[in-house]
């Protein structure tokens, strides 16, 4: 009778470390997301985004100066596959609806992608550096 219990107790623990090591069933926005926090400069004019964090949906603590700082409406990251894709809205004077369609060229450590000045009506091909203290 005291068979029983123990061959449930030692199945029980044979199966701890399988559990253990199974892996989870998302990637953490840290690692989906951990290449994006920095100071990126804009080739084209020197305008700055900077990224302090992403949470896990996506959502970026971000600002943006030219030269003067300037709010971001909405400023999200995602995953589509391999590409890191970040989109920034503006709504301050002048910039009013402007957007930024950017990806992370990991191969580059860059950011490219579309300016749209909709005040304006131009839009603009754009590479934001990281800037390396």
């Amino acid at each position: 009778m005291k068979l029983i219990p123990s061959a449930i107790l030692c199945l029980f623990l044979i199966s701890i470390p399988a559990l253990a090591q199974q892996p989870s069933g998302s990637p953490s926005a840290e690692s989906a997301f951990g290449a994006l926090p920095g100071r990126w400069v804009r080739l084209q004019g020197g305008y700055v985004i900077t990224i302090r964090a992403v949470d896990a949906d996506g959502k970026l603590d971000a600002s943006y100066a030219n030269p003067r700082p300037l709010p971001f409406h909405t400023a999200v990251a995602s995953k589509d596959g391999n590409v890191l894709k970040l989109s920034f809205e503006l709504r301050a004077a002048g910039y009013n609806g402007s957007t930024y369609k950017l990806r992370y060229d990991a191969a580059n450590d860059r950011l490219t992608g579309v300016y749209d000045q909709v005040v304006a009506r131009q839009t603009f091909e754009v590479v934001f550096v990281r800037d390396k203290p």
